[in-house]
């Protein structure tokens, strides 16, 4: 071996650890495409409290955001709440034409924490917003719950009508906020849209009961770049109009497309300027929308969430505005995302039944009790669906043409956040803390 060969060897063995070292990263809630599918690793299959569980971080106060993370960076969002009296709780309530099932606070603080993937170390605890007499919140959602973004060293927040906040992802430095009072909506059962990126901006909901918009801000800055207002016939009562979807942005006919759903409708914007291209009406009352867009084979997929929830195909390639193509009116979800392996969309209900749908047709290929109730989006890994329940149980579950469940795996707490691969291992959040879910931390 000559000289020049003996130092290529060594250049690419010491390159090739630190190649390795780099994990991909999981910027945002459902993962880099929204599909919830995660990058190749070796996940583990099974675990329980005492079995391959590499750490558990101790969150202080409540939240059902999903951890992100990017080169080693993993950050995650919480709420430090402070209840209301008794005699405080029954005079805000006064006000609520909602539902009653909700947790009314004197004060909250939100906050953004570093955790460290090695240990589960808690590195900082940056309170970025403070407010008194927040809003009231539904029992099954947090003040905390829309998931954070990270993006070339740079963490995004959104905390609903209470504001937005991104801070430098290595030291928590605060970069800069936006809570102006343009931004202000009534959402009756907290925030619950998650923020995206695109380009140069920051794109989220503001789907209250009292405005509904989709807004824009300048990422470098988080000054407003637009907000546009919707524009479907909403109904009158105010409680159907609220919404706490997502968004994506899809090529479509070699164009960028802002797909949003808002109560009634599904809308397509152009992200960079917020124009409203088309618009289509569900048919059915549909709102409070919580279950995220998903595409693929040239169509998108929708629930139209509460109350009685469907799933929509519609078809747009070649068309200014999209054709419904198939719906699904049984076993559709309010709250969890669509997952689409191949052909098969898997549609895993509130109710624990799973569909399996061909999804170019719509042709139910099986459906099936998996049990327990569910408000987390599924993750697709190692080739197979995990599903996570209110209880604190993922079921694993081998994709096909029928019902095949590899496993069971009991953590005892309410799993309210979707998975959140990291290396070759999972970040699960239950109510209380975070775990590292794995065989070993590489």
């Amino acid at each position: 071996m000559n000289a020049s060969t003996l130092c290529a060897v060594f250049f690419f063995a010491t390159l090739a650890p630190l190649l390795q070292a780099k994990p991909k990263s999981w910027p945002q809630w459902r993962g880099p495409d929204a599909s919830g599918h995660a990058f190749e690793g070796n996940f583990p299959k099974h675990w329980s409290l005492d079995k391959n569980v590499l750490w558990k971080a101790n969150i202080p106060g409540r939240g059902h955001s999903s951890a992100v993370h990017e080169n080693g960076l993993v950050w995650i969002t919480t709420a430090i709440e402070t209840p209301a009296s008794a005699e405080e709780r029954a005079e805000r309530l006064k006000e609520n034409e909602g539902l009653a099932t909700v947790n009314v606070l004197s004060e909250v603080s939100l906050r953004a924490l570093r955790i460290d993937p090695q240990s589960g170390k808690v590195l900082l605890n940056v309170e970025v917003i403070r407010k008194r007499q927040p809003q009231w919140v539904h029992n099954l959602n947090s003040y905390a719950s829309p998931s954070p973004l990270i993006e070339d060293g740079r963490l995004y927040l959104h905390f609903g009508a209470y504001g937005n906040v991104c801070l430098d992802a290595e030291n928590g430095e605060l970069l800069w906020k936006n809570n102006q009072p343009e931004l202000w909506v009534m959402h009756e059962n907290g925030p619950g849209s998650s923020p995206i990126l695109w380009e140069n901006l920051m794109i989220f909901h503001l789907d209250g009961s009292d405005r509904q918009s989709v807004v824009a801000l300048f990422k470098d800055s988080g000054k407003l770049a637009w907000q546009t207002e919707r524009s479907g016939e909403m109904r009158e009562n105010p409680q159907f109009q609220k919404s706490y979807s997502t968004p994506i942005i899809h090529t479509m006919n070699q164009k960028p497309v802002l797909l949003s759903c808002g109560a009634d409708w599904a809308y397509g914007y152009d992200p960079r300027t917020g124009e409203e291209l088309w618009k289509i009406k569900y048919g059915i009352l549909g709102f409070s929308n919580v279950s995220r867009p998903i595409v693929g084979h040239g169509m998108f997929y929708i629930s139209t969430c509460f109350m009685k929830a469907e799933i929509h195909a519609y078809r747009y390639e070649g068309l200014d505005t999209p054709e419904l193509v198939w719906k699904m009116t049984k076993g559709a979800p309010k709250m969890p995302s669509p997952l689409l392996v191949g052909k098969e969309l898997y549609v895993m209900n509130d109710g624990g039944i799973l569909s399996c749908v061909d999804a170019i047709t719509g042709e139910l290929q099986w459906r099936e009790r998996v049990g327990g109730e569910f408000s987390s989006s599924p993750t697709f890994a190692n080739g197979l669906l995990y599903f996570s329940d209110r209880a604190g149980k993922t079921t694993v579950i081998r994709p096909g043409k029928e019902l095949e469940v590899i496993a069971e795996n009991r953590m005892g707490s309410p799993h309210m956040a979707s998975i959140t691969p990291y290396r070759n291992s999972f970040l699960l959040r239950s109510e209380e803390g975070l775990y590292r879910i794995g065989v070993s931390k590489e």
